[in-house]
């Protein structure tokens, strides 16, 4: 006796034929008539979390295998009126010294079912020129990371696009925004040096139009202050490896002397500032000068480093970031602005003299 095939598989090569024949795009209505059931229920299928029982689904995505039907995420957003595309605004500097941000925002964004369209810009100033591009894409919401303007926020509400700001502190903005506190963890910083016995402190600061190298440099400036320690002098990186290297031999020009501690903006110019003091200047590192980085990047802890510095929780501000953004994408209409702000961790390494976290100055 000879075998038969399954009549779905029977039904999908025919079917296939067909489309063939007529020289088309298999679409989700080829799938329902294989399959045997209506065209929205091929639609919630292909949605995450939509409503569909197990033998639906399982005849569905049968169907789909035999006639190799890929969805069309364009034709979708027609009905929805949703592309399930975020854009993501990133400077280069950002993407190129801290790419845990990058990658932590997109796999959250993943795991909701969006996908990342990236936006990137040689420095922060330039988000105008890369909203002008933006706004040519049918994008669900942005998650900038970059400072905006009260015009740039108006702009998005008049377009009914949802934002959120990531790790950008804007005090006078009512904007969604998720943060790391940067200025409280600068004062933990020199609380700690100040606590371990460090007076003369140098900074090797960030580019002077990055919100972010700001902050560290007004919360360390400010507790400085407090503290009653010298001035510090600053010298402005451009959060690389060679700042570090080309700030430390400018800083102790200024001194006259070695500081105690040199708090650097971020882990680049860290380790930078590290090999210039042990490689040109012959410091010992940490008993001759303390050096202290930011952001706790890959290679921060590596054994030839091994920097103390401070580490953002970079998962729970993504998940706080997709979270917030998607709840504004699906309420689709005015919601109050809401601010998450997170603390960071000091990381006790091995380029600072540093007393225990008991004794240290409160921040």
């Amino acid at each position: 006796m000879r075998a038969t095939k399954p009549k779905t598989a029977l039904n999908a090569v025919e079917q296939k034929a067909i489309i063939l024949q007529e020289g088309r795009r298999v679409t989700s209505y080829d799938v329902a008539l294989v399959a045997g059931v209506s065209q929205s229920a091929v639609s919630r299928c292909f949605k995450p979390g939509a409503s569909v029982s197990k033998s639906t689904y399982a005849r569905v995505m049968k169907a789909a295998e035999c006639l190799e039907y890929i969805p069309n995420a364009a034709a979708r957003s027609l009905i929805t009126r949703r592309s399930n595309i975020v854009a993501i605004v990133v400077s280069h500097s950002s993407m190129l010294y801290n790419p845990a941000a990058l990658s932590e925002l997109s796999q959250q964004l993943n795991r909701r079912g969006k996908r990342a369209l990236l936006f990137t810009m040689q420095h922060e100033g330039e988000i105008e020129g890369i909203l002008n591009d933006l706004w040519q894409f049918q994008v669900d919401g942005v998650v900038a990371a970059s400072t905006v303007t009260a015009a740039h926020v108006a702009e998005f509400k008049r377009r009914q696009v949802p934002l959120v700001v990531f790790n950008r502190h804007l005090r006078d903005l009512d904007v969604n925004s998720v943060l790391c506190d940067q200025q409280e963890a600068a004062r933990v910083v020199v609380s700690r040096l100040a606590a371990a016995g460090h007076r003369q402190l140098a900074i090797i600061g960030g580019p002077s139009q990055n919100s972010i190298a700001r902050e560290r440099l007004r919360g360390a400036l400010e507790r400085i202050t407090e503290l009653g320690l010298p001035e510090a002098p600053v010298f402005h990186g451009q959060f690389d490896y060679a700042s570090g290297v080309a700030g430390l031999h400018e800083l102790i020009a200024r001194i006259g002397a070695v500081p105690d501690a040199v708090m650097c903006a971020n882990d680049a110019m860290a380790m930078g500032c590290v090999d210039a003091a042990r490689q040109h200047l012959h410091i010992d590192v940490p008993s001759g000068m303390s050096v202290v980085g930011f952001d706790a990047v890959e290679g921060s802890n590596w054994l030839s480093y091994e920097l103390t510095t401070v580490r953002q929780p970079l998962h729970k501000m993504a998940v706080a970031a997709a979270d917030l953004l998607c709840n504004l994408i699906e309420a689709d209409g005015v919601v109050e602005s809401e601010k998450r702000v997170f603390a960071a961790q000091f990381v006790e390494g091995e380029t600072a003299l540093l007393v225990a976290r008991k004794t240290a100055l409160a921040a």
